[in-house]
């Protein structure tokens, strides 16, 4: 095998280039990336080339794939590239209620194991006098960001090893191979002080071309911190970071749960906002299967469908930008900053930090 300049490029400690690329058939085998273009154009504002294949580090100069390129490709050969999904019975591993293996490349696995966890948690919502508050067990993005870290981080010389979504009643366990590169214990840190060291820099690289992750690496900040702005959020249920031997360790905690098992909308909504006593609900009143309250005795002209809207991607992502507001909800950027500003005179919304690096908060108690 031929070694370009007798340098080698690749992700691992050990390296094994594939055969020559075809360049004119860089769809053929990168359509997953290629699917993803449009976010290089937002990102980048130029168009997909093939010199991103290079630059990004997924070929080298004389065509051949890196370890880190075969991991974004269609059909990909690396036996580590897997997840495995559980959702469990209860609270340990016991019976499971589903179980699933997904062998592919990187984009895919992201793709698959949200689906997975979207399936099997839930979210329910409270109506409150002129709009519906959405009360998930878990922040989406938060999750999102968990995932993306362990499929940034792990180590992928370990053979036999995968990432490893278990689900339980009470919380959600991302585990993958690889623990602390500088041999400290994650739990024994702050973790609004430890530095960026990236095991796999290409891979961390792709995925904040594709708007997966931020490149400050600030992800375990960033869970946190989206879980804390969620309405029914209670200290305690913020997300645990452990490390054990060569594993790591995420751990989400069901913020709809509690000791005697799932907790009643009726007690969800006084947590957060005392709602029963503040708006009583009248005997007409109904709750559905974890989350309705209806027809709520309090009158008031309700928000519009774009203000509510608005709402419901704040509880998905507090860090969701107003461009991507826009973008999601299939209206101008001029629309989303005037309902914006129309929430906040409510008093419903309150921006928290820098524009950049700041997150938005649904406020339970206007005045």
């Amino acid at each position: 095998m031929q070694i370009h300049n007798n340098t080698l490029i690749a992700e691992c400690s050990s390296y094994d280039f594939k055969e020559m690329l075809e360049r004119k058939k860089v769809k053929s085998w990168f359509k997953s990336v290629s699917a993803f273009a449009n976010t290089f154009r937002e990102q980048t504002h130029q168009e997909w080339s093939d010199k991103y294949l290079e630059s990004f580090g997924l070929v080298t100069s004389d065509g051949k794939l890196t370890n880190a390129g075969l991991l974004f490709v269609d059909n990909c050969t690396v036996f580590q590239s897997r997840i495995f999904c559980t959702r469990w019975t209860g609270l340990y591993k016991d019976d499971a209620i589903s179980s699933v293996e997904h062998r592919a490349n990187l984009v895919l696995l992201l793709k698959y194991g949200m689906d997975f966890i979207k399936n099997y948690t839930m979210s329910g919502w409270v109506k409150m006098p002129n709009y519906r508050l959405n009360l998930p067990d878990y922040s989406d993005r938060a999750i999102f960001e968990g995932l993306v870290n362990h499929l940034i981080h792990r180590d992928y010389t370990v053979m036999g090893g995968e990432v490893h979504i278990d689900i339980y009643d009470d919380r959600v366990e991302l585990v993958s191979p690889g623990a602390m590169l500088d041999g400290t214990q994650i739990q024994d840190r702050d973790i609004y002080k430890v530095p960026s060291m990236r095991r796999n820099p290409v891979i961390a690289d792709m995925f904040t071309q594709l708007d997966y992750m931020e490149k400050r690496g600030s992800g375990l900040r960033k869970m946190r911190e989206l879980t804390e702005k969620l309405p029914n959020f209670m200290p305690g249920k913020e997300p645990q970071y452990q490390t054990e031997a060569i594993s790591f360790y995420t751990t989400f905690y069901n913020l709809n749960w509690g000791e005697n098992g799932r907790i009643p909308v009726e007690e969800v909504a006084n947590m957060v906002n005392s709602t029963l006593e503040k708006y009583p609900v009248n005997e007409e009143s109904s709750v559905n299967t974890f989350g309705d309250l209806q027809k709520s005795s309090v009158k008031q002209k309700r928000l519009g469908r774009t203000a509510q809207s608005i709402l419901d991607l704040v509880i998905l992502d507090g860090s969701i930008s107003q461009d991507k507001m826009a973008e999601k909800i299939g209206v101008s950027k001029r629309a989303i900053e005037m309902q914006i500003a129309n929430l906040k005179a409510k008093g419903l919304l309150v921006r928290e930090g820098a524009d950049h690096r700041g997150y938005w908060r649904i406020v339970i108690k206007p005045e």
